[in-house]
């Protein structure tokens, strides 16, 4: 009897699921209105067609924001009581703070999306859809690039591309605008590594998906918050965490190298015993010091990675601190939660 009744139970969860909306925000503090009151439209729509519970949220979390992100995270959920937020101690990174929303969120689904809305809200709708049909991870891809910047399309294509190459199972021109159900969140919080990248983590879990493909629009107001610098650090971040092809490649380079000098040595040796040997000019020793003097130095520093997330990773600290809770759905759980 048990038992059937905990199928009756998640069948009604996806018939008519609570779903929570999380939106990591950095200094987003001039487009968190229009944000929240298009989101809010947007469940309101789905609790209006049956497709949602009337308890469905959104979560608003602020990542370090140095402007005034919290104090409109405060204001929005004073007025609304599908608006809660999490305030974070300090800026633990993009990937934390999402992180953080799934783990508070009390939904049997959550929506992760960007507090810019390029994303595009109207897909919503279909990844509850393919929820409702049996998916337990619904991947959000663009069906194109045009609104990126060349160099942006370039680097980002470059990106996917090196992943895939690297043995790295990214789902391609996706970013992290997904729905989660809770047991495919439960199974992401049981990883406890420091170096997030969940672009590969959740495919990793090797739960049922499925793909909507949308248009992505442009930024409402301000500038990307990814800088090159932190676009790089981020690809060495997805790279170093899940591929130890690098390192495997280092190897390559070494017997390639160590064969091209066994072969150079072997030439000088003919060469001297036949009597053509000429006397070696400085440039061609320069550039075979410099080049076995550049790839060691590489070599190093692709190790230096990998060391530096093992430091990481051994220190175990906390991947985030929560501050303060915004909104009338966190209660008393959710604090001792917080303490615990």
């Amino acid at each position: 009897m048990n038992g059937s009744i905990s199928i009756s139970t998640q069948e009604n969860s996806r018939i008519c699921p609570v779903l929570c909306i999380v939106v990591p925000c950095f200094n987003e503090e001039a487009a968190l209105e229009e944000t929240a009151a298009c989101l809010e439209a947007c469940l309101s729509h789905l609790e209006l067609k049956g497709n949602i519970a009337a308890s469905s949220s959104i979560i608003f979390i602020d990542d370090g924001s140095t402007d005034a992100t919290w104090k409109s995270i405060e204001a929005i959920s004073r007025h609304s009581s599908r608006v809660q937020g999490i305030r974070l101690a300090h800026n633990s990174g993009h990937q934390n703070a999402l992180l953080a929303g799934l783990e508070y969120a009390d939904a049997d689904a959550v929506i992760t999306i960007d507090a810019d809305l390029q994303d595009d809200v109207g897909a919503i709708s279909k990844m509850v859809a393919a929820y409702c049909e049996g998916a337990e991870v619904v991947y959000g891809v663009r069906d194109c690039r045009d609104t990126d910047t060349r160099f942006k399309r370039i680097t980002a294509q470059g990106f996917y591309h090196c992943m895939r190459f690297l043995g790295v199972n990214v789902i391609f021109n996706h970013a992290d605008f997904r729905l989660m159900s809770r047991r495919a969140i439960t199974a992401l919080l049981r990883y406890p590594e420091v170096n997030i990248f969940l672009r590969a983590m959740v495919p990793m879990l090797g739960f049922h998906s499925a793909i909507v493909t949308y248009s992505r629009s442009r930024r409402l107001v301000g500038e990307s918050k990814y800088t090159p610098l932190r676009m790089l650090s981020f690809a060495l971040t997805g790279i170093t965490s899940f591929s130890l092809r690098p390192l495997r490649l280092i190897t390559i380079v070494g017997f390639v190298v160590a064969a091209m000098a066994a072969l150079v040595g072997l030439w000088a040796g003919v060469a001297a015993l036949t009597g053509s040997a000429s006397t070696p000019g400085w440039a061609s020793l320069l550039l075979v010091i410099s080049f076995l003097g550049g790839a060691q130095l590489f070599a190093i520093g692709v190790v230096g990675e990998y060391v530096g997330r093992i430091y990481l990773e051994t220190k175990r600290r906390p991947r985030y601190e929560v501050e303060a809770f915004s909104g009338v759905a966190y209660n008393k759980v959710k604090l001792d939660r917080l303490r615990e």
